[in-house]
Formats: structure tokens, C-alpha cells, sequence
């Protein structure tokens, strides 16, 4: 299967924190061939090394608790909860109408993903505290 129809395919909510806990330690078990893809800008071209993985889980997690500050969660997917291959994490603050019922689909704000990723259209402009978020990750 290619990326793009990786990417359609069909996804499970983490819609309680303790499964995107959950989750979060299945991609730790596994954190080799990962690539970290900030929807709207550059595609990567290279997986990431194990320790920015993990510094990028660490951030985003603390992120999505902070913004979305809800009993539940309900804004991470995954390919398969046991063993991912592809995880969409929206941002809190552009939500929209992530399931496409409004008749315009907000794409995630950040992909991990193990299939070499393709451009993802993102219509709608970056915003900058989430470029800044970024640069402070993984440009210091």
C-alpha cells in the first residue's frame, strides 16, 4: 500500500489519554524508521534518530494536554493501536471538521509516520506559534 492510501485508510481514536499513553509506549518499543512530518511544511526525507522521536512525543503529549484541556482526548489516531505505522495528531487548535463533515477535511498538524511520507495538502496557513513550537524542537 502507498503512503496516500496508507493515509485514507481507516483509523482509531485515542479517545482517552491512558490510551494514547498506551500508545505512545507501543511506538517506543519500536522507535526506528520513524519519520516526524509537520503537516504544511518541508517533507522530511529521512527518519528521525530514536532520541528525537522521543523528544518529540515527549513535547507534543504536553502540548495536547495544555491546549486540549478535556477529560478525554479524541484528537490522536493510529493505523493500529498495537502496532502503528502511521499516527495523525491534530492540532488542539484547529480542530475544524476533522472528519470531512463540514465538506472540508482539516488535515492533521503533525504525521509519524514509518512509510516515507508525500506531500499532504494543508490549505490553511501555519500558524506562527506552531512554526516556533517546531524550530524550538528540532532547530536549537
Amino acid at each position: 500500500m502507498n503512503f496516500q492510501e496508507h493515509f485514507q485508510g481507516r483509523f482509531s481514536n485515542m479517545l482517552r489519554w491512558p490510551q494514547l499513553d498506551q500508545l505512545w509506549d507501543k511506538v517506543y518499543e519500536q522507535p526506528n524508521d520513524w519519520y516526524i512530518y509537520f503537516v504544511g511544511e518541508l517533507v522530511p526525507t529521512a527518519p528521525v534518530e530514536a532520541v528525537e522521536l522521543k523528544q518529540f512525543i515527549q513535547e507534543v503529549d504536553k502540548l495536547l494536554h495544555k491546549e486540549h484541556d478535556y477529560d478525554y482526548c479524541g484528537i490522536v489516531y493510529a493505523d493500529n493501536k498495537e502496532k502503528p505505522t502511521m499516527i495523525k495528531i491534530f492540532d488542539p487548535n484547529n480542530l475544524g471538521a476533522v472528519c470531512g463533515s463540514s465538506g472540508s477535511v482539516v488535515p492533521p498538524r503533525w504525521l509519524l509516520t514509518r512509510i516515507p511520507p508525500e506531500t499532504i495538502i494543508d490549505n490553511a496557513p501555519t500558524p506562527a506559534n506552531r512554526k516556533r513550537w517546531w524550530q524550538r524542537l528540532f532547530y536549537k
